[in-house]
Parts: structure tokens; sequence; C-alpha cells
């Protein structure tokens, strides 16, 4: 019957598989997570905005991953713990709903590699260019920076949208916990030929593009250190670029493991497992990362909590 179906407006949804003994455990794990993931990250966004000391554009960019966090996972965790209780019979979406989840899950995605690259930047000018970051990196620049991110994002990820609606489809079943682009255009009854060569183009200028600046970036920083061979300047970028580049490859594996994934349909469950892990992982990390390894960040947030008890006390 699935194969008769032609452009229909409703798809179904295959979520997640799991049995009745394990129901309540697992939408309880979600849950947790993504109270975790918008609490933690949500506090960062609000910690940074309200205090005046880290109103700095390494601090003002880094808002980018926990405003993206909060908004990639808004999109996805939801739904998906709502279809849990749902039969796998009832687990409908209408068309046009699955390409925006689709479209800004893929936006999640981007928009990560994107930041990640203008805060290795924003790293680059303040170690090597130390007298001159003040001028280099104005209120101008980190808006100029932080648009860019956005905005390749917005183009890539609508382009790679846009040629898979184009497509007829003549199925209707998601094979997918959460709608993504890969899983609309396996619903089409047409050759996508172009989708799949955009959608390599695609990732390997995004991953390639991302690798290769922050590769880059971090040999002209060690460069630097090395040979200046000031204790200072090397304790800084160490402290500095490690947060950053724990976060960077923490994404990087996860979404690799991903894409591997997916080229092999005898590993679909694998790669269900690994594409949530790859979307709520970071959430979880990134803030604790930066809270912990961020010697600013750590003392704002001591300062609270130690205020706090005071007043309590």
């Amino acid at each position: 019957m699935e194969n008769l179906t032609f452009n229909s407006p409703v798809l179904k949804m295959e979520g997640l598989l799991v049995s009745e003994q394990t129901l309540y455990p697992t939408f309880l794990f979600f849950l947790i997570v993504y109270l975790l993931i918008m609490v933690s990250n949500t506090g960062i966004i609000l910690l940074i905005s309200m205090e005046r000391s880290l109103h700095e554009p390494m601090y003002i960019l880094f808002c980018n991953l926990p405003f993206n966090d909060v908004f990639g996972n808004s999109i996805v965790v939801p739904r998906l713990m709502v279809d849990i209780f749902r039969p796998t019979s009832e687990r409908y979406i209408s068309y046009t709903d699955c390409v925006i989840q689709a479209f800004c899950y893929h936006m999640h995605l981007a928009a990560s590699h994107t930041v990640l690259m203008v805060m290795a930047f924003d790293r680059y000018v303040a170690i090597c260019n130390p007298l001159r970051y003040t001028t280099i990196m104005t209120t101008k620049m980190v808006v100029k920076l932080t648009s860019s991110a956005w905005g390749v994002a917005l183009l890539c990820v609508s382009i790679l949208l846009a040629l898979t609606i184009r497509l007829n489809r003549c199925r209707t079943l998601i094979e997918n916990p959460f709608c993504d682009n890969a899983s609309l255009f396996k619903l089409s009854c047409e050759n996508p030929y172009i989708n799949n060569v955009y959608g390599l183009v695609y990732t390997i200028v995004l991953k390639g593009s991302s690798m290769g600046c922050i590769v880059i970036t971090y040999a002209k920083i060690t460069a630097v250190c090395i040979n200046t061979k000031s204790k200072t300047l090397n304790s800084k970028a160490l402290k500095t670029c490690s947060t950053h580049l724990t976060v960077y490859l923490i994404m990087w594996i996860s979404g690799f493991i991903m894409i591997i994934l997916h080229r092999f349909s005898g590993y679909a469950d694998y790669r269900k497992g690994a594409a949530l892990l790859n979307h709520i992982i970071p959430g979880i990390l990134n803030p604790v990362i930066y809270a912990l390894q961020t010697k600013e960040i750590r003392q704002v947030i001591l300062k609270i909590l130690h205020s706090n008890s005071v007043t309590a006390s």
C-alpha cells in the first residue's frame, strides 16, 4: 500500500522502538537529558548576559553554542518523547512539519561547525595578535562573525533541503527517530543522484573547512607559543584552546560515526543511536567543559553560589 502513495501530505514516523518494560525508563532518560541541556545551556547564556566581566568577544561568541544546543534539542527531543508513548502505527507527522524538523536539525549541525570556526579565529587573534585584539575584535566584528556563522549554515542547509523538496515521493515511512534530509529523500521514487552528490560535497566542504580552520589556527598558535617561549602565553593558550578543541573533537567524532553508519543499512539501529547521541551529548558536555575549564566562568559561578549560601544562612 505504501508504494501506491504519491506525495502524501502525511508521513509515518518510525521513532524509537522500545519495549513496554523499557518505555518509562527510556522516557525518563530523555526527560532528564533534555532538562539538563535546557537548564545548563540557558544558565550559561544568562550568566554571560548578566555578568559584565564576561562581556568579551570570546564569551559572546561562545553564547552561540549553548543557544544552538537549546535550539537543536528543542526541535528533536520533545517530539521523540511524545512518540515513545504512541503505538508505532499511530506515529504520524505532516510532510511540512517533517521538512521543518529536518531543516532545523541540519541547521543545528551546520551551525555547530561554523560557530566553532569563528571561535577559532577569535582564539587566533587573542594569542597571535594580543596587542591588536581589542582593535580587531570589536562589537562590529563580533556581529559580523556571528552573522557569517549562521548565514553560511542557513544557505548550505536551504540548498540541501530545497533539492529534497523538489523530488516526488512514493513512500511514507521515515525510517529514523526524527526527520532528517537523508530520511526525506529516501521517500522519493526518483533518482536522488543530485541529492547524494550535493550531500557529499556539502559534508566534505563543511567538515573539511572546519577541520582545516582548526588545524591551521592551532598550528599558528602552537608556532607562536614555541617561538615566544612565554610561560604566561603558553598557559593562556592551553586554558582557552583546550576547551574549544575538546568541544570540537566531541562534535566531529560523533558526527563522523553517524555519517559512516548511514552508509551501511545493516547497522540501522546503531545509526539511529549514534544520531541521537550526536544530538544530545554535545549539548550536555559543552556547558560542563566551559564551566569547569574556563577560569572566569568558573569564578562567576562560584561567586554566585557563595553569595546564595551566605544569603540562605
